[in-house]
């Protein structure tokens, strides 16, 4: 397996984590400021580059009823413009986030902020499913 890039989407930021190669750990990084900007855009396309992802997976923030709502609509539509930025040469996935936010939450003494720690357990939800 090779590393997979997990990304909590945000408006203001954008949480990221990244796995070890062999899928086993998440480890959050440092989030991104505006990444539906350009900018923001270039620095997830510049970790990519970085990291070498096979795969990143963006955090799909559904309603506990499971609907679609506006923050729904709002990471599918990062997750299609950063797949058009990257080129199709990594795939992007969309994943349930449901309480990752939680989780971070519970979680403070890690050195990361909030958002980049979000993205690490939606990566580990991700990695344990995957490991079945």
């Amino acid at each position: 397996m090779s590393r997979v890039l997990a990304l909590d989407h945000g408006r203001a930021r954008c949480g990221v984590a990244v796995s070890d190669p062999s899928g086993t750990l998440a480890t959050p990084l440092t989030a991104v400021e505006r990444p539906d900007s350009g900018r923001g855009l270039d620095a997830l396309a510049a970790l990519v580059r970085e990291w070498e992802p096979g795969c990143v997976v963006v955090g799909l923030p559904l309603p506990l009823s499971g609907g679609e709502s506006a923050q729904t609509a709002a990471a599918r539509a990062f997750a299609k413009a950063l797949q058009r930025r990257l080129g199709g040469g990594v795939p992007v996935e969309l994943e349930d986030e449901r309480f990752t936010t939680r989780l971070a939450e519970r979680d403070p003494a890690q050195s990361r902020d909030e958002d980049s720690r979000a993205a690490a357990h939606l990566l580990e939800g991700w990695l344990a499913r995957r490991a079945r």
